[in-house]
Protein backbone atom coordinates (compact mmCIF):
# COMPACT_ATOMS: atom_id res chain seq x y z
CA UNK A 1 0.00 0.00 0.00
CA UNK A 2 3.00 2.35 0.64
CA UNK A 3 6.37 2.68 -0.60
CA UNK A 4 9.22 1.89 1.49
CA UNK A 5 11.18 0.04 -1.05
CA UNK A 6 11.81 2.29 -3.73
CA UNK A 7 15.20 4.62 -3.89
CA UNK A 8 15.05 7.96 -4.90
CA UNK A 9 18.22 10.45 -5.98
CA UNK A 10 18.29 12.75 -2.81
CA UNK A 11 21.34 13.77 -4.21
CA UNK A 12 19.46 15.54 -6.83
CA UNK A 13 17.84 17.90 -4.56
CA UNK A 14 20.65 18.35 -2.40
CA UNK A 15 19.47 16.42 0.83
CA UNK A 16 21.67 16.87 3.59
CA UNK A 17 22.05 13.43 4.59
CA UNK A 18 23.48 12.48 0.87
CA UNK A 19 25.54 15.42 -0.62
CA UNK A 20 27.81 14.98 2.34
CA UNK A 21 29.19 12.08 0.24
CA UNK A 22 28.53 14.05 -3.18
CA UNK A 23 31.82 13.02 -4.73
CA UNK A 24 31.94 9.54 -3.23
CA UNK A 25 30.66 6.08 -3.27
CA UNK A 26 29.07 6.35 0.13
CA UNK A 27 25.81 4.91 1.65
CA UNK A 28 25.03 7.56 4.28
CA UNK A 29 23.12 6.48 7.62
CA UNK A 30 23.91 9.35 9.84
CA UNK A 31 21.81 12.32 10.28
CA UNK A 32 18.40 11.52 10.80
CA UNK A 33 15.65 11.63 8.19
CA UNK A 34 14.27 9.04 6.36
CA UNK A 35 14.98 7.55 3.14
CA UNK A 36 11.57 7.08 2.26
CA UNK A 37 9.25 9.24 0.66
CA UNK A 38 6.72 11.34 2.78
CA UNK A 39 2.77 9.54 3.38
CA UNK A 40 0.75 10.41 -0.05
CA UNK A 41 -1.96 12.61 2.29
CA UNK A 42 1.33 14.65 2.49
CA UNK A 43 2.32 14.87 -0.82
CA UNK A 44 -1.19 15.47 -1.31
CA UNK A 45 -1.74 18.16 1.05
CA UNK A 46 1.43 19.80 0.01
CA UNK A 47 0.56 19.53 -3.93
CA UNK A 48 -3.07 21.75 -3.18
CA UNK A 49 -0.94 24.13 -1.23
CA UNK A 50 1.75 24.68 -4.37
CA UNK A 51 -1.52 24.56 -7.13
CA UNK A 52 -3.44 27.63 -4.61
CA UNK A 53 -0.28 29.19 -6.24
CA UNK A 54 0.08 32.49 -3.21
CA UNK A 55 3.10 31.62 -0.94
CA UNK A 56 2.90 34.82 1.02
CA UNK A 57 2.42 35.52 4.72
CA UNK A 58 0.75 32.61 6.13
CA UNK A 59 -0.69 32.62 9.88
CA UNK A 60 -1.60 29.10 11.52
CA UNK A 61 -4.87 27.78 10.23
CA UNK A 62 -7.30 28.24 12.91
CA UNK A 63 -8.16 24.32 12.75
CA UNK A 64 -4.41 23.82 13.57
CA UNK A 65 -4.26 24.53 17.15
CA UNK A 66 -7.42 22.05 17.56
CA UNK A 67 -6.17 19.27 15.44
CA UNK A 68 -3.13 19.29 17.63
CA UNK A 69 -5.53 19.47 20.93
CA UNK A 70 -7.01 16.01 19.75
CA UNK A 71 -3.99 14.45 18.79
CA UNK A 72 -2.16 14.84 22.18
CA UNK A 73 -5.43 13.29 23.84
CA UNK A 74 -5.95 11.03 20.94
CA UNK A 75 -2.10 9.58 21.16
CA UNK A 76 -1.12 10.23 24.85
CA UNK A 77 -4.48 10.65 27.26
CA UNK A 78 -3.44 14.32 27.77
CA UNK A 79 -5.32 17.49 27.71
CA UNK A 80 -3.45 20.89 26.00
CA UNK A 81 -4.74 23.89 26.42
CA UNK A 82 -4.67 25.75 23.00
CA UNK A 83 -2.91 28.58 24.93
CA UNK A 84 -0.01 26.89 25.90
CA UNK A 85 1.28 26.40 22.27
CA UNK A 86 3.87 28.36 21.11
CA UNK A 87 4.82 27.77 17.26
CA UNK A 88 8.71 26.98 16.60
CA UNK A 89 10.18 26.83 13.06
CA UNK A 90 12.72 23.57 14.74
CA UNK A 91 13.25 21.97 17.60
CA UNK A 92 16.68 22.72 18.04
CA UNK A 93 16.17 26.58 18.54
CA UNK A 94 13.62 25.12 20.92
CA UNK A 95 16.30 23.62 23.10
CA UNK A 96 17.96 26.86 23.61
CA UNK A 97 15.26 29.05 24.24
CA UNK A 98 13.87 26.81 26.61
CA UNK A 99 17.78 27.53 28.15
CA UNK A 100 17.42 31.15 27.99
CA UNK A 101 14.23 31.78 29.37
CA UNK A 102 14.51 29.11 32.74
CA UNK A 103 18.20 30.23 33.40
CA UNK A 104 19.84 33.34 34.56
CA UNK A 105 23.25 33.96 32.95
CA UNK A 106 25.65 30.99 34.31
CA UNK A 107 23.18 28.98 35.61
CA UNK A 108 23.45 25.18 35.46
CA UNK A 109 21.53 23.07 33.32
CA UNK A 110 21.49 19.12 33.49
CA UNK A 111 21.33 16.61 30.94
CA UNK A 112 21.77 13.13 30.46
CA UNK A 113 24.75 11.52 28.23
CA UNK A 114 25.25 10.15 25.88
CA UNK A 115 22.24 12.38 23.63
CA UNK A 116 21.65 14.18 21.15
CA UNK A 117 24.18 16.50 20.80
CA UNK A 118 22.11 20.33 21.02
CA UNK A 119 21.14 19.05 24.50
CA UNK A 120 25.26 19.15 25.31
CA UNK A 121 25.57 22.53 23.17
CA UNK A 122 22.69 24.80 24.14
CA UNK A 123 23.52 25.53 27.69
CA UNK A 124 27.27 26.59 26.74
CA UNK A 125 25.98 28.62 23.76
CA UNK A 126 23.42 30.48 25.97
CA UNK A 127 25.96 31.48 28.59
CA UNK A 128 24.86 28.85 30.59
CA UNK A 129 26.53 25.72 32.18
CA UNK A 130 26.65 22.18 31.68
CA UNK A 131 25.83 19.48 34.11
CA UNK A 132 25.84 16.61 31.92
CA UNK A 133 24.26 13.43 34.29
CA UNK A 134 26.33 10.14 32.37
CA UNK A 135 23.08 7.38 32.22
CA UNK A 136 24.39 4.39 33.99
CA UNK A 137 24.79 1.24 31.71
CA UNK A 138 23.50 -1.69 32.71
CA UNK A 139 25.43 -4.00 30.09
CA UNK A 140 29.02 -4.33 29.58
CA UNK A 141 29.09 -2.79 26.54
CA UNK A 142 27.16 0.20 27.35
CA UNK A 143 24.61 0.18 24.63
CA UNK A 144 21.58 -0.56 27.10
CA UNK A 145 21.22 2.32 29.89
CA UNK A 146 19.23 3.63 32.86
CA UNK A 147 19.39 6.68 34.70
CA UNK A 148 22.02 7.41 37.51
CA UNK A 149 19.61 8.63 40.49
CA UNK A 150 22.76 8.33 42.59
CA UNK A 151 24.80 10.96 40.58
CA UNK A 152 21.67 12.79 39.84
CA UNK A 153 21.32 13.92 43.20
CA UNK A 154 24.85 14.84 43.47
CA UNK A 155 24.95 16.55 40.31
CA UNK A 156 22.54 19.20 42.01
CA UNK A 157 24.81 20.01 44.94
CA UNK A 158 26.04 23.47 45.39
CA UNK A 159 29.44 23.06 47.31
CA UNK A 160 31.42 26.46 47.67
CA UNK A 161 34.19 27.51 44.81
CA UNK A 162 37.70 28.42 46.01
CA UNK A 163 36.82 32.12 47.43
CA UNK A 164 33.81 30.24 49.63
CA UNK A 165 31.05 31.77 47.23
CA UNK A 166 28.24 28.65 46.10
CA UNK A 167 28.22 27.64 42.79
CA UNK A 168 25.40 28.89 40.40
CA UNK A 169 22.37 26.86 40.99
CA UNK A 170 20.89 24.46 38.86
CA UNK A 171 17.55 25.30 37.14
CA UNK A 172 16.79 23.00 34.74
CA UNK A 173 16.50 19.56 33.70
CA UNK A 174 17.20 19.07 29.67
CA UNK A 175 15.33 15.65 29.02
CA UNK A 176 15.55 13.56 25.90
CA UNK A 177 12.49 11.38 25.82
CA UNK A 178 12.12 9.12 24.57
CA UNK A 179 15.99 9.09 24.20
CA UNK A 180 18.49 9.41 21.27
CA UNK A 181 20.70 7.80 20.37
CA UNK A 182 19.92 4.62 22.95
CA UNK A 183 16.97 4.14 21.30
CA UNK A 184 14.72 2.93 24.47
CA UNK A 185 11.82 4.31 26.50
CA UNK A 186 12.30 5.64 29.93
CA UNK A 187 10.03 3.00 32.25
CA UNK A 188 7.31 4.32 34.38
CA UNK A 189 9.04 3.74 37.72
CA UNK A 190 12.00 6.20 36.31
CA UNK A 191 9.49 8.46 35.32
CA UNK A 192 7.62 8.38 38.69
CA UNK A 193 11.59 8.70 40.22
CA UNK A 194 12.61 11.85 37.83
CA UNK A 195 9.56 13.36 38.20
CA UNK A 196 9.91 13.12 42.31
CA UNK A 197 13.51 14.51 41.96
CA UNK A 198 12.20 17.05 40.06
CA UNK A 199 9.92 18.30 42.69
CA UNK A 200 12.31 17.72 45.25
CA UNK A 201 15.05 20.54 43.66
CA UNK A 202 12.84 23.03 42.11
CA UNK A 203 13.61 22.06 38.82
CA UNK A 204 12.27 23.26 35.63
CA UNK A 205 12.05 20.54 32.76
CA UNK A 206 12.14 21.03 29.28
CA UNK A 207 11.36 17.61 27.67
CA UNK A 208 11.86 17.19 24.25
CA UNK A 209 9.60 14.13 22.86
CA UNK A 210 9.80 14.42 19.06
CA UNK A 211 10.37 10.70 18.88
CA UNK A 212 7.83 9.70 20.42
CA UNK A 213 5.57 8.16 17.99
CA UNK A 214 8.12 6.47 16.92
CA UNK A 215 7.32 3.43 19.29
CA UNK A 216 8.60 0.89 17.37
CA UNK A 217 6.04 -2.53 18.75
CA UNK A 218 2.81 0.19 17.67
CA UNK A 219 1.24 -0.19 20.51
CA UNK A 220 2.90 1.30 23.90
CA UNK A 221 1.66 4.79 24.65
CA UNK A 222 3.53 7.68 25.10
CA UNK A 223 3.83 9.20 28.41
CA UNK A 224 4.28 12.89 27.99
CA UNK A 225 6.60 14.31 30.86
CA UNK A 226 4.43 16.57 31.55
CA UNK A 227 1.78 14.47 31.85
CA UNK A 228 3.71 12.87 34.70
CA UNK A 229 4.15 16.16 36.35
CA UNK A 230 0.27 16.99 36.40
CA UNK A 231 -0.27 13.61 37.83
CA UNK A 232 1.17 14.92 40.78
CA UNK A 233 0.06 18.63 40.93
CA UNK A 234 -0.62 21.42 38.86
CA UNK A 235 2.15 23.15 40.22
CA UNK A 236 4.48 20.74 38.93
CA UNK A 237 2.99 20.94 35.75
CA UNK A 238 3.74 24.35 35.62
CA UNK A 239 7.52 23.76 35.34
CA UNK A 240 7.51 22.10 32.22
CA UNK A 241 7.96 22.88 28.32
CA UNK A 242 7.46 20.05 25.94
CA UNK A 243 9.34 20.27 22.80
CA UNK A 244 7.48 18.15 20.22
CA UNK A 245 7.16 18.14 15.84
CA UNK A 246 6.40 16.27 12.98
CA UNK A 247 9.89 15.74 11.33
CA UNK A 248 11.02 12.64 12.83
CA UNK A 249 7.59 10.29 12.62
CA UNK A 250 7.05 11.82 9.26
CA UNK A 251 9.98 12.72 7.28
CA UNK A 252 9.34 16.59 7.32
CA UNK A 253 11.94 17.77 8.93
CA UNK A 254 13.00 20.19 6.17
CA UNK A 255 9.19 21.43 5.99
CA UNK A 256 10.69 23.42 9.72
CA UNK A 257 7.75 23.19 11.82
CA UNK A 258 8.03 22.51 15.75
CA UNK A 259 5.74 23.29 19.05
CA UNK A 260 6.65 23.96 22.57
CA UNK A 261 3.83 23.29 24.95
CA UNK A 262 4.40 25.71 28.42
CA UNK A 263 1.30 25.69 30.60
CA UNK A 264 2.42 28.43 32.78
CA UNK A 265 1.58 31.82 31.52
CA UNK A 266 4.61 33.38 33.27
CA UNK A 267 7.32 30.96 31.80
CA UNK A 268 5.31 31.24 28.43
CA UNK A 269 5.80 34.67 28.33
CA UNK A 270 9.73 34.10 29.28
CA UNK A 271 10.02 32.32 26.50
CA UNK A 272 8.71 34.14 23.70
CA UNK A 273 10.63 37.20 25.32
CA UNK A 274 13.32 34.94 24.64
CA UNK A 275 12.30 34.68 21.09
CA UNK A 276 13.12 38.44 21.02
CA UNK A 277 11.39 38.86 17.41
CA UNK A 278 14.70 36.84 16.02
CA UNK A 279 12.60 33.52 15.79
CA UNK A 280 11.04 33.34 12.40
CA UNK A 281 7.43 31.69 11.74
CA UNK A 282 7.54 28.19 10.43
CA UNK A 283 7.24 27.38 6.82
CA UNK A 284 3.95 28.19 5.12
CA UNK A 285 4.33 24.87 3.84
CA UNK A 286 4.48 23.21 7.09
CA UNK A 287 1.38 24.28 8.08
CA UNK A 288 -0.34 22.50 5.33
CA UNK A 289 1.73 19.14 6.33
CA UNK A 290 1.18 19.20 9.56
CA UNK A 291 -2.52 19.53 9.03
CA UNK A 292 -2.26 16.48 6.93
CA UNK A 293 -0.54 14.78 9.61
CA UNK A 294 -3.04 15.28 11.79
CA UNK A 295 -6.02 13.86 10.05
CA UNK A 296 -4.94 11.45 7.40
CA UNK A 297 -1.32 9.76 8.31
CA UNK A 298 -1.71 6.96 11.24
CA UNK A 299 -2.38 3.94 8.30
CA UNK A 300 1.03 5.59 6.73
CA UNK A 301 3.06 5.36 10.43
CA UNK A 302 1.70 2.21 11.52
CA UNK A 303 3.13 0.87 8.05
CA UNK A 304 6.26 2.54 8.67
CA UNK A 305 6.73 1.04 12.15
CA UNK A 306 6.26 -2.08 10.40
CA UNK A 307 9.30 -1.39 7.99
CA UNK A 308 11.34 -0.32 10.98
CA UNK A 309 10.79 -3.08 12.56
CA UNK A 310 11.78 -5.19 9.67
CA UNK A 311 14.96 -3.12 9.01
CA UNK A 312 15.66 -2.97 12.95
CA UNK A 313 15.94 -6.83 13.52
CA UNK A 314 18.09 -7.06 9.84
CA UNK A 315 20.67 -4.57 11.56
CA UNK A 316 20.47 -6.42 14.74
CA UNK A 317 21.33 -9.62 12.86
CA UNK A 318 24.40 -8.04 10.79
CA UNK A 319 25.60 -6.60 13.87
CA UNK A 320 25.68 -9.38 15.96
CA UNK A 321 27.52 -11.20 12.95
CA UNK A 322 30.32 -8.75 13.05
CA UNK A 323 30.86 -9.04 16.46
CA UNK A 324 29.84 -5.40 17.48
CA UNK A 325 27.81 -5.05 20.59
CA UNK A 326 24.49 -2.43 19.85
CA UNK A 327 20.91 -1.39 20.94
CA UNK A 328 18.19 -3.04 19.90
CA UNK A 329 16.16 0.04 19.84
CA UNK A 330 12.65 0.23 21.11
CA UNK A 331 11.71 3.60 19.71
CA UNK A 332 13.59 5.29 17.22
CA UNK A 333 15.12 4.06 13.67
CA UNK A 334 18.18 4.38 15.39
CA UNK A 335 21.29 1.80 16.81
CA UNK A 336 23.63 2.46 19.05
CA UNK A 337 27.38 0.21 18.44
CA UNK A 338 30.03 0.08 20.25
CA UNK A 339 32.90 0.13 18.18
CA UNK A 340 35.81 0.84 21.77
CA UNK A 341 37.29 -2.12 20.16
CA UNK A 342 37.36 -1.36 16.51
CA UNK A 343 38.82 1.53 17.26
CA UNK A 344 41.72 0.66 18.79
CA UNK A 345 42.32 -1.14 15.83
CA UNK A 346 41.53 1.16 12.74
CA UNK A 347 41.67 4.87 14.90
CA UNK A 348 38.17 6.79 14.29
CA UNK A 349 35.26 3.73 13.20
CA UNK A 350 32.95 6.04 11.92
CA UNK A 351 36.00 8.13 9.55
CA UNK A 352 36.97 4.08 9.07
CA UNK A 353 33.52 3.28 7.74
CA UNK A 354 33.21 6.10 5.62
CA UNK A 355 36.22 4.91 3.57
CA UNK A 356 34.37 1.51 3.54
CA UNK A 357 31.80 2.85 1.66
CA UNK A 358 29.01 3.53 4.67
CA UNK A 359 28.54 7.33 6.93
CA UNK A 360 28.00 6.58 10.00
CA UNK A 361 27.41 9.04 13.24
CA UNK A 362 30.46 9.30 15.16
CA UNK A 363 29.75 8.59 18.77
CA UNK A 364 32.33 11.78 20.23
CA UNK A 365 29.23 14.01 18.99
CA UNK A 366 27.14 12.36 21.31
CA UNK A 367 29.67 12.50 24.56
CA UNK A 368 31.06 8.65 23.76
CA UNK A 369 34.32 8.70 21.76
CA UNK A 370 34.54 4.84 20.45
CA UNK A 371 30.46 4.45 19.72
CA UNK A 372 28.57 4.79 16.55
CA UNK A 373 25.26 5.71 15.77
CA UNK A 374 23.44 4.07 12.60
CA UNK A 375 20.03 5.10 10.85
CA UNK A 376 18.28 2.29 9.51
CA UNK A 377 15.44 4.48 8.29
CA UNK A 378 16.38 3.08 4.91
CA UNK A 379 15.06 0.97 1.56
CA UNK A 380 15.64 -2.49 2.24
CA UNK A 381 17.47 -3.21 -0.78
CA UNK A 382 19.73 0.13 0.38
CA UNK A 383 20.55 -0.65 4.27
CA UNK A 384 21.54 -4.23 2.41
CA UNK A 385 24.26 -3.09 1.34
CA UNK A 386 25.29 -0.98 3.72
CA UNK A 387 25.29 -3.65 5.91
CA UNK A 388 27.01 -6.23 3.42
CA UNK A 389 29.69 -3.45 2.66
CA UNK A 390 30.13 -2.96 6.72
CA UNK A 391 30.41 -6.99 6.98
CA UNK A 392 33.21 -6.94 4.35
CA UNK A 393 35.52 -4.11 5.86
CA UNK A 394 34.98 -6.27 9.23
CA UNK A 395 35.81 -9.67 7.87
CA UNK A 396 38.83 -8.20 5.99
CA UNK A 397 40.13 -6.46 8.83
CA UNK A 398 40.35 -9.89 10.77
CA UNK A 399 41.29 -11.45 8.51
CA UNK A 400 44.53 -9.13 7.68
CA UNK A 401 44.72 -9.20 11.76
CA UNK A 402 45.49 -13.43 11.11
CA UNK A 403 47.37 -13.28 8.79
CA UNK A 404 49.74 -10.44 11.14
CA UNK A 405 49.40 -12.77 14.08
CA UNK A 406 50.30 -15.90 12.05
CA UNK A 407 53.59 -13.97 10.67
CA UNK A 408 54.30 -12.60 14.53
CA UNK A 409 54.67 -16.47 15.31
Amino acid sequence: MFDFDSIHDRQAWSATKWVRYHDRDVIPLWIADMDFPVAPAIQEALAGYVAHGNFGYRSVPRELPQLLVEDHRRRYGWAVDPQWIVWLPGLVLGLNLAVKACCAENERVISFSPVYPPFLQAPVLQGRQLVDVPLRPTNAAGTVHAIDFDRLEEAVQRPAAADGALLPATRLLLLCHPHNPIGRLFTPDELDRLATFCDRHGLLVCSDEVHCDLILDGQTAHRPFARVMAERSPALLARTITLHGPGKTYNVAGLGIAWAIIPDATLRRRFRAAMQRLVPDPCSFSYSALQAVFSDCEPWRQALLAQLRVNRDQVSAALERMGLAHSHPEVTYLTWIDARALAAEVGNAAAWFEEHGVGLSDGAEFGRPGYLRLNFAAPPALLHEALQRMEHAIAALRQTSRRASGDSA
